[in-house]
């Protein structure tokens, strides 16, 4: 099979297809045939060696996937070959392959209507937004900042305060703006041109998908009750409304969200689709931070 692999840390460039044997599952695991696997910004930070929960290479990248059941381990009841499912995985034998190992109880059926394209760009982003919003438990009428509110995260995070009752400022690039606002946010503000800080009064909830210095100056606009949620390093860390969050793998959740996706209820935003054999290219744009939603690369010759 091919797969896509490193044997050093870099740049894009070091991004490489590899042939190596098929994978066979274990206990509690189904082996997928890759349908669609998407980019997350993390994968090119561990990629460059920014980040190293991975370890050292050699490694393949990718956690996201939509794929359809080739084989099942020994323990998996409900899951058989050729069911389409999609979800997340933690491995160092990571998504950009054309045949994956993933935990059973991780993945969730892809629903009617749903292509793998669609099913891929939902996990890491999708369940990210959602979990950080399950910690943030906004109520209606409270305001929610969500920062990047055009990427991956930020666009399902904008959707699912609004879905809370939540009103939903964003900050966004002004090309993004009405793409913003048609996700269900109130207001706008253009971060390279605006200050946030200065611009907004108060809020109850920041959702920061940037870190750094977007930490303390959140936290300003908020009141002894308000909580800040991030996803990134923040300089915040420490401050008794802080609270970090990362995406974790859930089924039931998956299900969830993809029946809203189903139902024309959460839109997900695809920027660009690309072929696995142009991985470097999918890295390059990640990094340029002018991605709207998602990126996803489909199976070599797909």
């Amino acid at each position: 099979m091919k797969f896509i692999g490193q044997q050093r840390f870099g740049g894009p460039e070091v991004l490489e297809t590899v042939q190596g044997a098929r994978p066979v599952p274990g206990s509690g695991e189904v082996l997928l045939r890759l349908g669609a696997a998407a980019v997350n910004p993390v994968d090119c930070k561990l990629r460059a060696g920014r980040v190293r929960f991975l370890g050292d290479p050699p490694f393949t990248l990718g956690f996201d996937i939509s794929g359809t059941v080739v084989e099942t381990g020994t323990g998996v009841t409900g899951m058989h070959p050729g069911d389409n499912v999609f979800g997340m995985v933690h491995s160092r034998t990571g998504t950009y392959s054309e045949f994956v190992i993933a935990r059973a109880n991780a993945l969730a059926p892809r629903p009617s209507g749903v292509d793998h394209v669609t099913a891929a760009a939902l996990p890491t982003a999708a369940l990210t937004a959602w979990q950080a919003l399950d910690a943030a438990d906004p109520r209606p009428g409270e305001t929610v900042l969500v920062h990047a509110a055009a990427g991956g995260v930020g666009h399902f995070a904008v959707q699912f305060a609004e879905r809370r009752g939540a009103r939903v400022i964003g900050t966004a690039r002004t090309a993004n703006h009405r793409f913003v606002r048609g996700l269900g946010a109130a207001e706008v503000l253009d971060y390279t041109a605006t200050d946030f800080a200065e611009a907004i009064d108060r809020v109850d909830v920041v959702l920061d998908l940037v870190g750094g210095e977007y930490g303390k100056r959140s936290l300003q606009l908020l009141d002894d009750n308000g909580r800040y949620i991030t996803v990134q390093d923040s300089d915040a860390t420490g401050d008794p409304r802080f609270r970090m969050v990362t995406g974790r793998p859930s089924a039931a959740t998956l299900t969830e969200i993809g029946a809203a996706v189903a139902r024309g209820q959460v839109r997900v935003h695809v920027d660009r689709v690309l072929p696995m054999d142009e991985v470097q290219e999918a890295h390059r744009l990640s990094e340029s931070g002018r991605v709207r939603g998602k990126l996803v690369l489909t199976p070599w010759g797909a």
